[in-house]
């Protein structure tokens, strides 16, 4: 490799007028002018680190090799190959233009610093001349069945190419097919495998926390059978990438090329499938991201079975419960997932949810994110009912929800349009007006009732809680409303300062703190 060094003038004069002594390691080390001829006779070093300390590092070192070793054989890297009349039309002409690579598909989405670096993907970096690459994707991926399933990530799959996977041991399959669920960023890879090929072992994401050892392993800048290290640094994190989030933040490097491959623990098991990085220069700045194994397994078994996801809904706009909805709520901040809207005909109207409900237990699992109550009423088992723990009016009860297959069309809405003029509180900054059939109609909302937003004042209370023109507010202080004149009583009637209000707009339900 080479390396770079200043040219001033008078750091090279000095450099070179200096002795200088090789070291073992071939590091050259500029020697220090000598000052006295006498050897000094130095006690021994103490041992700096004792015996014990030493045994529990080796252990460590050790269950890395081990990983490394078990693990390694099952991660492959994964080319997308466009076929040959597009990649003719887009190959540049050797000696025209830019020739350093190719421009990366995926600037300008979220998934452009997992690529930014890859070969024959960053037009204008300093990279050797070669001839043009014919791949126009290149990830990692994870051997789940020898018999020929690989795991990895949508996004180095997408675009309708050849998929090759190339094996530890140099081997190349060309996928038979390719299953893929954007809204997880997971897909599954089929091709005709052998016995010899060595499978991961998928492991129980939920049983990781927060300071667990975790190891990354894949293919980044193109360099085969790369390990890092690191620990799990957070759970449970949605980063807006995709539509179905409940991330694994990891401190384990991971770079351009990484995607597709596995997140494992020290047991050999695969808890994640890397997906994205935070990154502003394209490397790793010490935040990766992971889709969780049993979230990956689950959609990976969906796609196997059924050639798609089968996901189940419970039929509910809701919101997570920060401190002021929750003081507002009677619950504890961040400890439940508050229902913010209740539809018709819906899983969750026949279980007998209630708008201002806080689902706490689902299925027996803890929720305190929308994502985490999302995954677990999707993952549901269509025919299997499920008791629900919820907190209504500081009381908890128990309902039971049957889930039901998600309709394709649920949770399409129209885009709210209105110009009509109304009754302005100035305490709060903001207009309203009554609710109309055809203000309904335009807004997608004949079945509600309340008063609709006309108008926010800019820098008013109402503009810092997030109320804009088009919202319909159905309740105040938990009270519904159906005119203006029911509104600004409901309001003049707060006496604590602050005014709950449960509004509804394209976007869904959702309960909003106003400062009176």
């Amino acid at each position: 490799m080479k390396r770079f060094y200043s040219k001033r003038s008078k750091l090279r004069a000095a450099l070179l007028a200096a002795p200088l002594t090789v070291a073992a390691t071939g590091l050259v080390i500029a020697a220090a002018p000598a000052t006295s001829t006498k050897t000094e006779a130095k006690p021994a070093a103490a041992a700096v680190i004792s015996n014990e300390s030493l045994g529990v590092a080796n252990a460590l070192s050790g269950a890395f090799r081990s990983v490394a070793t078990h693990v390694l054989p099952a991660v492959v890297a994964i080319e997308n190959r466009p076929d040959t009349a597009w990649q003719s039309a887009k190959q540049p002409i050797p000696g025209k233009g830019r020739s350093m690579g190719q421009e990366n598909p995926f600037k300008g989405t979220p998934f452009e610093d997992m690529f930014r670096g890859a070969p024959g993907m960053n037009p204008g970096q300093m990279m050797p001349r070669q001839a043009p690459r014919t791949q126009s994707g290149i990830g990692s991926g994870v051997i789940i069945d020898a018999a020929g399933i690989v795991m990895t990530n949508n996004h180095v799959v997408e675009g309708g190419g050849k998929v090759i996977i190339k094996t530890q041991d140099g081997r190349e399959f060309v996928a038979t097919e390719v299953l893929t669920d954007p809204q997880t960023d997971i897909a599954v890879v089929k091709f005709e495998g052998d016995s010899s090929l060595v499978a991961a072992p998928v492991g129980d994401s939920d049983a990781m926390e927060v300071g667990d050892w975790v190891v990354a392993l894949g293919q980044p800048f193109g360099l085969e059978s790369t390990v890092t290290a690191g620990i799990v640094s957070a759970k449970n994190r949605g980063i807006g990438i995709t539509d179905r989030e409940n991330f694994i933040q990891t401190d384990a490097a991971i770079n351009p090329g990484n995607s597709g491959g596995p997140l494992v623990n020290l047991r050999g098991e695969v808890i994640g499938i890397n997906t994205a990085i935070s990154s502003r220069g394209g490397g790793n700045n010490g935040v990766g991201f992971a889709v969780p194994s049993n979230l990956a397994n689950w959609v990976s078994d969906q796609l196997l079975t059924h050639g798609q996801v089968v996901r189940s809904y419970l039929g509910v706009s809701i919101q997570p419960v920060n401190y002021e909805l929750s003081t507002q709520l009677g619950v504890a901040p961040k400890s439940g997932v508050a229902v913010t809207n209740v539809f018709a005909d819906t899983p969750a109207a026949k279980s007998g949810l209630k708008t201002g409900d806080v689902i706490v237990h689902f299925g027996g699992i803890h929720v305190t994110t929308p994502q985490q109550l999302q995954l677990a009423v999707e993952r549901s088992p269509i025919g299997q009912s499920l008791t629900m723990e919820v907190i209504r009016d500081g009381n908890s009860i128990e309902l039971t929800y049957k889930p039901e297959a998600a309709p394709s069309d649920f949770g399409i809405s129209s885009t709210p349009i209105t110009k009509s003029e109304g009754v302005k509180l100035k305490s709060l900054g903001l207009e309203i007006n009554a609710l109309s059939a055809d203000v309904a109609k335009q807004l997608g909302m004949e079945s509600e009732t309340g008063v609709v937003v006309t108008r926010v004042q800019d820098g008013s209370p109402a503009a810092e809680a997030g109320l804009q023109p088009g919202m319909v507010i159905v309740q105040v202080n938990r009270q519904d409303v159906s005119s203006a004149a029911e509104f600004e009583k409901r309001v003049a009637e707060d006496s604590d300062g602050s005014v709950l209000l449960l509004v509804r707009s394209e976007q869904g339900s959702r309960f909003v703190v106003v400062a009176n």
